[in-house]
């Protein structure tokens, strides 16, 4: 064996140098390196420590994006959103709203409060009008409401409307045009010109969420259904209006149908049309308006608004400090169930059969928890997810824990299905529910299939064996399997609600066959059983397990907890420094996606329609197209 050759002197001096050299080397990069991470921790722990909050402060609420009950997006691509100036994830709580507004009406060092709504999305007027109650508790508070936007739409201009007073930027306008609802169909598009047919099979001739795929346009039935529930919440809208701007119904009716000839006389200035009908107190600039609160406040040059002032974030780190870090009390377990209803495991945002069912259950499971709140805006989806989230309800009740639903802008089809064995619903005049009934569609395609030259042929054993490929033409006999499954559905539908309101099957279908109804609506049909946000829900499920008064007991949201590294990430973002440096990042800028369009999400749903699960021929849907 050859023995490992011995290097020279001059060798190891050369070899020894570079070793020093990389440990060196090594020893610099690891020490840089933690002391960036060290410098990290330092600003974010730094910027998420709030800043002492003096007296004679403005609340500024001045939130961008959509107004969701939780968020869709998880924290780091919220942070991303936030420091890029994305707006995929453009999102802001309603509780945080809610909390920010009901915090400030007692706290003694907010002096008003600056309101700019001009940059929010509204799904519904419900949620609406549970801001609007919050806001008009600030003014009875005896606290000043200053509205300001560069525009406002008839939802956004809603919230402004009340303020003490309401300013607009001259070059602005504010467009109160009604309510409507218009949906793309494709009929035509899918059979005439592409060879595919759809196979409606549904329960109840006012259930119009498939239509759009069978038909050119609106049925008779579709289009009485929804203007009956739209007039309800429209004169709603109008009602509230004219009370806040010192008008009448009528009149803002008038002034719609008037106003393009008045709009005409005006020389087309909307902001001078809205000035002369009273619908704003003044036009001013931003800078005007931050002027002006300076003046009636406290000047303050390091502020960027020129005023002493806090932003709705800032100011909920001082509310979340001065609550205690632990609290053995009672607890009152929020879960909400936000989106469409789907099967299996889905994220914040989607109700998922089994996530949302495990949710609850972790309520049944936990001892401190003494009653739940479900809050409920969904149009519906999947029946027997729905049907999962439904017995996880019975299961809560049966474990002696009260259940109370809130429901928000929309609670139809499988968003009433989750919500009917509550002990008591409420939901505000203006949330949409109702549409109970089922639907399944089932589309063929030989025609298209001939159109390119491709034909299906075969044998089977049965007359039933590959009946259901979709390639084939649909046999009568299956169309009857399919039929007989929806119509099962249906009867599932309406005895359980009908046994859940303690009401006879037969009442229940004169209401349901896909009926869409406002909350006013339903609650004279008994669907709904009183009138209220989710503050009354909560004092309901409270004294329902007999928890006492309000400090008497905690209220805690029961939702999937974010990661160590996604709250790290978040807090990371919303320091200044990561702010900075993610958006000076334009290489993360490309990871948001576009909002689809609505013809993007239509032809989803059917695609998602035809995912059938083994045993299941067609999937039985509890959903609604209800909304705006």
């Amino acid at each position: 064996m050859n023995e490992p050759r011995r290097r020279g002197p001059i060798a190891r001096f050369f070899q020894g140098l570079w070793d020093a050299m990389n440990f060196t080397r090594r020893l610099a990069f690891n020490l840089l390196f933690f002391g960036f991470v060290l410098l990290l921790l330092a600003v974010i722990g730094a910027g998420d420590r709030a800043r002492p909050l003096l007296g004679r402060t403005t609340l500024v609420i001045a939130p961008e994006g959509a107004l969701v009950e939780q968020y869709s997006c998880d924290a780091i691509s919220r942070g991303l959103s936030q420091a890029t100036g994305g707006e995929d994830c453009k999102e802001v709580q309603l509780r945080d709203l809610l909390r920010g507004l009901d915090a400030a009406r007692t706290d003694k060092r907010i002096e008003r409060v600056l309101l700019r709504t001009d940059r929010m999305r509204f799904s519904g007027y419900a949620s609406l009008r549970e801001v609007a109650d919050a806001i008009a508790r600030v003014r009875a508070s005896g606290k000043q409401v200053v509205a300001f936007g560069e525009s406002f739409d008839q939802a956004q201009y809603l919230l402004a409307a009340q303020a003490n007073e309401v300013y607009l930027d001259p070059m602005g306008g504010i467009l109160l045009e009604g309510l409507g609802r218009y949906r793309q169909y494709y009929r035509e598009g899918l059979q005439d010109k592409l060879g595919v047919d759809i196979h409606l099979f549904k329960v109840g001739e006012y259930k119009s969420a498939a239509e759009p795929y069978v038909l050119d346009a609106a049925s008779p039935e579709a289009k009485e259904a929804d203007l009956f529930w739209m007039n309800d919440v429209w004169q709603r809208y109008l009602g509230d209006v004219a009370r806040l701007r010192k008008s009448t119904p009528q009149s803002l009716a008038a002034d719609i149908d008037a106003l393009p000839a008045e709009l005409i006389a005006a020389n087309g200035d909307l902001a001078r049309y809205a000035q002369s009908k009273r619908l704003v107190d003044g036009l001013k600039t931003q800078e005007e308006v931050e002027t002006l609160l300076a003046q009636r406040g406290v000047a303050d040059e390091d502020s960027e608004t020129g005023f002493r002032a806090v932003d709705l974030g800032g100011y909920l780190k001082h509310v979340d400090g001065a609550l205690q870090a632990v609290d053995e009390r009672p607890q009152v377990a929020i879960v909400v169930a936000e989106g469409e209803i789907t099967g299996g495991e889905q994220p914040p945002g989607t109700i998922g059969g089994e996530s949302t069912a495990a949710l609850l259950r972790d309520a049944r499971d936990d001892e401190k928890v003494k009653s739940v709140v479900l809050r409920v805006d969904s149009p519906g989806g999947e029946v027997f997810a729905s049907e999962q989230i439904r017995r996880e309800v019975v299961a809560l009740k049966q474990a002696g824990k009260p259940v109370v639903v809130s429901m928000g802008d929309l609670a139809a089809s499988g968003g009433y299905w989750i919500s009917m064995n509550a002990d008591r619903i409420y939901a505000d005049p203006s949330t949409i529910t109702g549409s109970i009934g089922i639907f399944g569609v089932f589309p063929t395609a030989p025609r298209a299939l001939d159109k390119i030259g491709v034909h299906t042929d075969g044998v089977g054993t049965t007359r039933l064996a590959g009946a259901f490929d979709i390639t084939r033409p649909l046999a009568p006999e299956v169309g009857q399997v399919i039929q007989a499954v929806i119509d099962k559905g249906y009867r599932d539908f309406t005895g359980r609600v009908a046994q859940a309101r303690k009401r006879s099957v037969q009442q229940i279908d004169a209401i349901a066959r896909g009926r869409v109804w406002s909350g006013a609506q339903a609650r004279e049909r008994g669907l709904v059983d009183a009138f209220g946000g989710l503050d009354d829900a909560i004092v309901d499920a409270a004294q329902r397990a007999k928890l006492g008064k309000p400090d008497a007991y905690r209220v805690r949201y029961v939702e999937k907890a974010a990661t160590p590294f996604e709250r790290f990430f978040s807090r990371f973002a919303s320091s200044r420094m990561g702010a900075h440096w993610l958006r000076d990042a334009s290489w993360l800028q490309i990871l948001a996606a576009k909002a689809s369009p609505h013809t993007a999400r239509d032809l989803k749903f059917l695609q998602s329609a035809l995912e059938t699960t083994p045993g299941r021929p067609v999937k039985a849907l509890a959903y609604c197209f209800c909304g705006f």
